[in-house]
């Protein structure tokens, strides 16, 4: 069983991005799933959560109204479309659910 983020990349302030977390070896669909960012000598964030049906989603106030956390359970893959990016918004991110995480996807938000 594994988790592969998918997505990242350099952008522009006020561009976005798709981050993908794709699950392999094990059903997602029963799962809360998370996104996380670490950026450089910082700990890691908790950015947004969703629950088994996507019907409930929780965001970190920094993020709230320009990220939005969505759940494909048919393809066992969970979204983070990103809007709207600020520098600060520069970091790894990671997914992670039942208890596995992925190796992490790089986001860069600069001119």
């Amino acid at each position: 069983a594994q988790l592969v983020e998918s997505g990242g990349g350099l952008v522009q302030p006020g561009g976005s991005l798709r981050l993908s977390c794709a699950a392999s070896g094990f059903t997602f669909s029963g799962y809360v799933v998370s996104w996380y960012r670490q950026a450089p000598g910082k700990g890691r964030e908790l950015v947004a959560h969703i629950e088994t049906t996507g019907g409930n989603t929780v965001y970190a106030p920094s993020v709230k109204g320009r990220f939005t956390i969505s759940r494909d359970n048919a393809k066992n893959t969970v979204y983070l479309q990103m809007n709207s990016l600020k520098p600060e918004d520069t970091a790894v991110y990671y997914c992670n659910g039942r208890t596995l995480w992925g190796q992490g996807t790089q986001v860069t938000v600069s001119s």
